[in-house]
């Protein structure tokens, strides 16, 4: 029972760690990265639809992405869509056959910005894993009476350790973000 909470517990922080990675690899850095555009959504007929499912992305320079649709239809909801993408900024504009997202050099102030951003992304990410570790220590505690107290105190001791295992991996992930972003 007592390995059941600490599976499940460390599953989810496991998955809330990934989702902060993958929340800084949408924050920009120099370079243009179809990342950036992983959490977009574009109106298709009605429904929101990732916009990696209607379009292809290449990166042929730094600073410029061609996103180039399957269906030509849905050109102009994906530019709305992209123009539309918060703390991007760039000019964005179509031929009548692929979409160019140019990005604009980064200020320093606006890499300072970022930083704030994903610092932000990064508590977050820490506050969901604490309120994965209050879950698991309620369902131990709602254990009490089927397992010895040192079992339980045991359990709780490796809680602790892989929350901070958890927590640490954010930071870590968190510190290279800065790095980059700040790197000029």
């Amino acid at each position: 029972m007592i390995s059941d909470v600490m599976t499940e517990a460390t599953d989810k922080m496991n998955k809330a760690v990934e989702v902060a990675k993958d929340d800084f690899g949408t924050v920009r850095t120099g370079r243009a990265n179809p990342a950036l555009f992983q959490k977009v959504l574009v109106d298709y007929y009605g429904s929101p639809t990732p916009l990696a499912q209607l379009a292809s992305m290449q990166n042929p320079e730094a600073r410029t992405l061609l996103v180039t649709p399957y269906d030509k239809t849905a050109l102009k909801e994906i530019e709305k869509a992209l123009v539309n993408v918060p703390n991007l900024g760039a000019n964005v504009g179509n031929d009548g056959e692929v979409i160019r997202v140019t990005l604009p050099e980064l200020t320093q102030d606006r890499r300072k910005e970022f930083v704030k951003l994903v610092r932000s992304k990064g508590e977050d990410a820490k506050v969901a894993i604490r309120n994965i570790r209050r879950r698991a220590k309620d369902d131990l505690d709602a254990l009490k009476s089927e397992v010895g107290e040192d079992e339980l105190a045991r359990a709780e001791k490796d809680l602790e350790g892989v929350t901070k295992a958890h927590v640490d991996a954010i930071d870590e992930a968190l510190k290279r973000k800065e790095i980059e972003l700040l790197e000029v």
